[in-house]
């Protein structure tokens, strides 16, 4: 512990120069189709893809590769399982500098089958979601992308409720693998800057003494998102994710438009995105609900995951104290 304490001292760069390391993924479809199920419109889609290639944003996530086995496609939209078809309708044969990724869950997903030799595709990134009890199925996901010929990345999620010897044996087990990128997860937006500070630390003395680099995923139900996401990059992070309008599930993600106004790297382009905001927001703005509120706020503090919140507030409740009285109760 000795040494990642000392790491958490470690900055890299300084306010006034950038980092050509850090590359920043765009998950807003994939986040954002946990508001609504997945059902965007291929227009929004099309729209959200050349923002992020105008904007030289590195990685867009188009969804889930989620097993059909599981999800039955009734009421969901087509970027719960991102089938190629689909993919390709929106960005062709994706001749851009913009590389897609797609997010499989362990154990929802039929990778073997579903995920496609890299040459038959036009993915370029594999992410693979996993607790801490699916490790093992993690492992063997990771290898299955990687000898298919992706890279691919890991989320570690609920981390903020996983025992330090537990997580600590997780990522010796994940330097192991053929996995480019450890990612660092406030699944319930319950973290500060001294949490993102130790975690990005331990994260980065596994993954570095492995060749790989660390990520940083963020949630931001006590508005602490964007700080928390500029807390890990300053502390060593190389991958960055982050959604347009902080587009995600309950109270959203960082919100891209923050985070490039804050890199100084020159590829990137804030009026791309703030031109999509404009044109292609309006609609959903109107009909979904995410981004801060109190009932967020609560499950933050609490460690808890957000689904009591996003049921009481898909109720147009607003009785926020019979809320806080419940879940304080266990009720």
């Amino acid at each position: 512990m000795s040494e990642v304490r000392a790491r958490t001292e470690v900055k890299k760069g300084t306010w006034l120069t950038y980092r050509p390391d850090i590359k920043v993924l765009d998950c807003t479809i994939r986040d954002g189709g946990l508001v609504n199920n997945f059902n965007f419109e291929d227009q929004f889609v099309k729209a959200v893809y050349n923002a992020c290639v105008e904007a030289g944003v590195d990685y867009m996530e188009m969804g889930y590769k989620a097993s059909k086995k599981i999800f039955a496609r009734d009421g969901l939209g087509a970027w719960k399982f991102c089938d190629e078809e689909d993919i390709r309708k929106i960005v062709g044969d994706n001749e851009t500098d913009l590389k897609i990724s797609v997010m499989a869950d362990a154990e929802r997903t039929d990778y073997h089958v579903d995920i496609l030799p890299k040459n038959q595709s036009v993915i370029d990134m594999i992410r693979v979601a996993t607790y801490v009890h699916q490790i093992p199925t993690a492992v063997d996901m990771i290898k299955d992308a990687h000898d298919k010929g992706y890279e691919t990345t890991i989320n570690i999620m609920a981390v903020s409720q996983v025992k330090e010897s537990d997580l600590d044996e997780a990522l010796e087990i994940l330097s192991k693998t053929e996995v480019d990128v450890i990612y660092v997860v406030d699944s319930f937006g319950s973290m500060y800057s001294e949490d993102i500070q130790e975690l990005t630390a331990k994260y980065l003395c596994y993954a570095e003494a492995a060749g790989k680099k660390v990520g940083i995923h963020a949630h931001n139900n006590q508005q602490l998102a964007y700080a928390n996401t500029i807390e890990s990059i300053i502390r060593g992070t190389s991958y960055v994710d982050a959604t347009i309008a902080g587009l995600g599930r309950g109270a959203g993600n960082c919100p891209m438009e923050l985070i490039l106004g804050f890199l100084k790297n020159p590829k990137f382009h804030l009026r791309p995105i703030l031109e999509c905001i404009q044109n292609s927001f309006p609609e959903i703005k109107d009909s979904c609900n995410w981004g801060f509120d109190i009932p967020y706020m609560l499950t933050g503090q609490l460690n808890q995951h957000p689904r009591a919140a996003i049921s009481f507030l898909s109720s147009n409740r607003s009785d926020y104290t019979n809320f806080y009285d419940s879940i304080v109760n266990g009720d």
